[in-house]
Protein backbone atom coordinates (compact mmCIF):
# COMPACT_ATOMS: atom_id res chain seq x y z
CA UNK A 1 0.00 0.00 0.00
CA UNK A 2 1.41 3.40 -1.00
CA UNK A 3 1.77 6.16 1.60
CA UNK A 4 -0.97 8.78 1.45
CA UNK A 5 1.55 11.55 0.60
CA UNK A 6 2.79 9.65 -2.45
CA UNK A 7 -0.79 9.07 -3.60
CA UNK A 8 -1.64 12.76 -3.27
CA UNK A 9 1.53 13.78 -5.11
CA UNK A 10 0.84 11.33 -7.93
CA UNK A 11 -2.74 12.52 -8.18
CA UNK A 12 -1.58 16.11 -8.34
CA UNK A 13 0.91 15.40 -11.11
CA UNK A 14 -1.72 13.47 -13.07
CA UNK A 15 -4.10 16.37 -12.70
CA UNK A 16 -1.50 18.80 -14.02
CA UNK A 17 -0.80 16.50 -16.95
CA UNK A 18 -4.49 16.32 -17.76
CA UNK A 19 -4.61 20.12 -17.86
CA UNK A 20 -1.56 20.25 -20.12
CA UNK A 21 0.62 21.82 -17.41
CA UNK A 22 4.19 20.83 -16.66
CA UNK A 23 5.07 20.04 -13.05
CA UNK A 24 7.75 22.31 -11.55
CA UNK A 25 11.30 21.06 -11.83
CA UNK A 26 13.21 20.78 -8.54
CA UNK A 27 16.22 22.66 -9.92
CA UNK A 28 14.18 25.68 -11.04
CA UNK A 29 14.36 28.64 -8.63
CA UNK A 30 11.13 29.97 -7.21
CA UNK A 31 9.65 32.92 -9.06
CA UNK A 32 8.00 34.13 -5.87
CA UNK A 33 9.24 37.54 -4.70
CA UNK A 34 8.75 38.43 -1.05
CA UNK A 35 8.41 42.06 -0.03
CA UNK A 36 9.30 42.69 3.59
CA UNK A 37 8.06 45.70 5.53
CA UNK A 38 10.51 47.59 7.71
CA UNK A 39 10.77 46.74 11.37
CA UNK A 40 9.03 48.96 13.92
CA UNK A 41 12.02 51.24 14.57
CA UNK A 42 12.49 52.14 10.90
CA UNK A 43 8.78 52.04 10.15
CA UNK A 44 8.13 54.95 12.51
CA UNK A 45 9.80 57.26 9.99
CA UNK A 46 7.06 56.59 7.43
CA UNK A 47 4.28 59.12 7.88
CA UNK A 48 1.69 60.79 5.68
CA UNK A 49 1.17 58.22 2.90
CA UNK A 50 4.04 59.42 0.72
CA UNK A 51 4.60 57.00 -2.16
CA UNK A 52 7.90 56.36 -3.97
CA UNK A 53 7.25 54.34 -7.11
CA UNK A 54 9.87 52.59 -9.25
CA UNK A 55 9.18 50.62 -12.46
CA UNK A 56 7.96 47.03 -11.99
CA UNK A 57 8.54 46.91 -8.25
CA UNK A 58 6.00 49.67 -7.49
CA UNK A 59 5.83 51.61 -4.23
CA UNK A 60 8.87 50.74 -2.09
CA UNK A 61 7.96 53.11 0.73
CA UNK A 62 8.58 51.62 4.18
CA UNK A 63 10.00 48.39 2.67
CA UNK A 64 13.20 46.50 2.04
CA UNK A 65 14.00 46.38 -1.67
CA UNK A 66 14.08 42.64 -2.47
CA UNK A 67 16.99 41.03 -4.27
CA UNK A 68 14.74 38.91 -6.50
CA UNK A 69 14.33 39.87 -10.16
CA UNK A 70 17.52 41.93 -9.74
CA UNK A 71 15.55 44.76 -8.19
CA UNK A 72 18.51 45.94 -6.08
CA UNK A 73 20.82 46.01 -9.06
CA UNK A 74 18.27 47.77 -11.24
CA UNK A 75 17.50 50.46 -8.67
CA UNK A 76 21.26 51.11 -8.42
CA UNK A 77 22.23 50.75 -12.08
CA UNK A 78 19.25 51.15 -14.40
CA UNK A 79 16.20 52.97 -13.14
CA UNK A 80 15.98 56.73 -13.10
CA UNK A 81 14.17 58.89 -10.60
CA UNK A 82 11.00 57.40 -9.11
CA UNK A 83 7.53 58.83 -9.25
CA UNK A 84 6.76 60.47 -5.93
CA UNK A 85 3.09 60.75 -5.10
CA UNK A 86 1.37 62.54 -2.25
CA UNK A 87 -2.42 62.40 -2.67
CA UNK A 88 -3.02 64.89 0.16
CA UNK A 89 -1.03 67.69 -1.52
CA UNK A 90 -2.86 70.99 -1.81
CA UNK A 91 -3.03 72.16 -5.40
CA UNK A 92 -2.49 75.81 -4.49
CA UNK A 93 0.74 75.16 -2.58
CA UNK A 94 4.32 74.30 -3.52
CA UNK A 95 6.56 71.72 -1.91
CA UNK A 96 10.20 70.76 -1.41
CA UNK A 97 11.36 67.16 -1.83
CA UNK A 98 14.56 65.85 -0.26
CA UNK A 99 16.12 62.39 -0.73
CA UNK A 100 19.11 61.56 1.46
CA UNK A 101 21.14 58.61 2.69
CA UNK A 102 21.82 59.03 6.43
CA UNK A 103 23.97 55.87 6.45
CA UNK A 104 26.90 56.93 4.26
CA UNK A 105 29.24 55.14 4.09
CA UNK A 106 27.53 52.71 6.50
CA UNK A 107 24.91 52.77 9.22
CA UNK A 108 27.56 51.78 11.76
CA UNK A 109 29.83 54.68 10.74
CA UNK A 110 27.74 57.42 9.07
CA UNK A 111 30.51 60.02 8.85
CA UNK A 112 29.15 61.34 5.50
CA UNK A 113 25.52 61.66 6.48
CA UNK A 114 23.31 63.09 5.01
CA UNK A 115 24.35 62.13 1.48
CA UNK A 116 22.15 64.19 -0.83
CA UNK A 117 20.57 62.12 -3.62
CA UNK A 118 17.86 64.48 -4.83
CA UNK A 119 16.60 67.96 -4.05
CA UNK A 120 13.67 69.58 -5.83
CA UNK A 121 11.90 72.79 -4.86
CA UNK A 122 8.84 74.65 -6.17
CA UNK A 123 6.90 71.43 -6.81
CA UNK A 124 3.22 72.21 -7.54
CA UNK A 125 0.80 70.35 -5.33
CA UNK A 126 -1.12 69.22 -8.41
CA UNK A 127 1.97 67.37 -9.66
CA UNK A 128 2.43 65.59 -6.34
CA UNK A 129 -1.13 64.30 -6.52
CA UNK A 130 -0.30 62.44 -9.76
CA UNK A 131 3.30 61.54 -8.96
CA UNK A 132 4.69 63.32 -12.02
CA UNK A 133 6.66 65.96 -10.19
CA UNK A 134 8.06 69.02 -11.87
CA UNK A 135 9.93 71.73 -10.09
CA UNK A 136 13.26 73.45 -9.70
CA UNK A 137 15.97 70.80 -9.43
CA UNK A 138 18.80 71.84 -7.12
CA UNK A 139 20.37 68.38 -7.04
CA UNK A 140 19.85 65.94 -9.88
CA UNK A 141 18.66 62.48 -8.91
CA UNK A 142 21.50 60.16 -7.88
CA UNK A 143 20.70 56.45 -7.80
CA UNK A 144 21.00 54.59 -4.49
CA UNK A 145 24.42 52.91 -4.60
CA UNK A 146 25.36 51.39 -1.24
CA UNK A 147 29.02 50.31 -1.12
CA UNK A 148 29.82 46.58 -0.97
CA UNK A 149 29.67 45.01 2.50
CA UNK A 150 28.24 48.16 4.08
CA UNK A 151 24.91 46.58 5.01
CA UNK A 152 21.50 48.10 4.48
CA UNK A 153 21.22 51.83 3.84
CA UNK A 154 18.15 53.92 4.53
CA UNK A 155 17.04 56.14 1.66
CA UNK A 156 14.82 58.77 3.19
CA UNK A 157 12.37 61.02 1.38
CA UNK A 158 11.09 64.09 3.17
CA UNK A 159 8.40 66.34 1.75
CA UNK A 160 8.11 69.90 3.06
CA UNK A 161 5.56 72.58 2.39
CA UNK A 162 7.47 75.46 0.81
CA UNK A 163 6.94 78.84 2.48
CA UNK A 164 5.52 81.49 0.19
CA UNK A 165 7.90 84.09 -1.22
CA UNK A 166 10.97 82.11 -0.16
CA UNK A 167 13.69 81.53 -2.76
CA UNK A 168 15.49 78.31 -1.83
CA UNK A 169 19.05 77.73 -2.99
CA UNK A 170 22.17 75.79 -2.13
CA UNK A 171 25.29 77.61 -1.00
CA UNK A 172 28.50 77.42 -3.07
CA UNK A 173 29.91 75.02 -0.48
CA UNK A 174 26.86 72.75 -0.76
CA UNK A 175 27.20 72.64 -4.55
CA UNK A 176 30.70 71.23 -4.23
CA UNK A 177 29.83 67.99 -2.44
CA UNK A 178 26.82 65.75 -1.99
CA UNK A 179 28.16 64.07 1.14
CA UNK A 180 28.08 65.26 4.75
CA UNK A 181 25.26 67.67 3.91
CA UNK A 182 24.01 69.79 6.81
CA UNK A 183 20.38 69.01 6.07
CA UNK A 184 19.03 70.26 9.39
CA UNK A 185 20.71 73.65 8.87
CA UNK A 186 19.24 73.85 5.36
CA UNK A 187 15.75 73.12 6.70
CA UNK A 188 16.15 75.73 9.44
CA UNK A 189 17.60 78.37 7.10
CA UNK A 190 14.61 78.27 4.77
CA UNK A 191 12.01 77.78 7.54
CA UNK A 192 10.72 74.51 6.13
CA UNK A 193 9.64 73.19 9.51
CA UNK A 194 8.69 69.54 9.91
CA UNK A 195 7.95 67.36 6.88
CA UNK A 196 4.30 67.08 5.92
CA UNK A 197 5.10 63.50 4.88
CA UNK A 198 8.08 61.18 4.90
CA UNK A 199 8.99 57.65 3.92
CA UNK A 200 12.08 55.52 3.43
CA UNK A 201 13.20 52.30 1.84
CA UNK A 202 16.19 50.12 2.65
CA UNK A 203 18.51 48.46 0.19
CA UNK A 204 22.10 47.22 0.09
CA UNK A 205 24.78 46.41 -2.47
CA UNK A 206 23.12 44.15 -4.99
CA UNK A 207 25.77 41.41 -4.88
CA UNK A 208 25.89 41.12 -1.10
Amino acid sequence: MKPLGAVLLAAGLLGMAALGEQPPRPEEPSRTCFFQMLDSMDRDFCRGDLEVIYPEVGDVGCMYVPKCHQYRRRISREWGSPRVRYPQAEKSKKYVLVLVDPDAPSRANPRSRFWRHWLVTDIPGADLRTGDIKGRVLTDYVRPTPPPRSGYHRYQLRLYEQPAQVAIALSPQEWVSLGAWAMESFVKQFRLGSPVASTQFLTKYYED
